[in-house]
């Protein structure tokens, strides 16, 4: 069975998930992993690697799957967690990228594999 640094080899490697690591990467279709001390959270896919990562940490909760789930988990009792506690929060963490044309399967593969804890859903497995 494979672990998740075979599954992340053709990725980046790690680095700090901030606005210059979002600005540094390309406008190409691909798949992301968020990742919180060394184990994958989260696993998305887009067709513009660089506006997808910048809008997970400077959106909003119904612009990204991921700021809400952080938000979630930061949220308080009387207290829902800023746009800046998640960014804040998504800043301890690092993100790695892979620029693929298939970021759809490549998504569900990880995503099965993985089991990251703030994607919403598993896919279903093919049969």
């Amino acid at each position: 069975m494979l672990d998740a640094e075979d599954l992340l080899a053709a990725f980046t490697p790690p680095q700090p998930y901030t606005m210059e690591a979002a600005a540094g990467a390309p406008r190409s279709p691909g798949v992301h992993v968020v990742l919180d001390r060394g184990t994958v959270v989260y696993v998305g896919y887009t067709g513009n690697l660089r506006n997808r990562l910048r809008q997970h940490l400077t959106g909003n909760r119904d612009s990204s799957v991921l700021h809400e789930q952080v938000g979630q988990l930061l949220d308080q009792p009387g207290h829902e967690a800023s746009a800046a506690d998640i960014a804040d929060w998504l800043g301890r963490c690092e993100v790695r990228w892979q620029e693929t044309d298939n970021p759809e399967g490549t998504k569900e593969a990880l995503v099965l594999a993985l089991k990251p804890r703030f994607n919403r859903q598993v896919p279903k497995p093919r049969r």
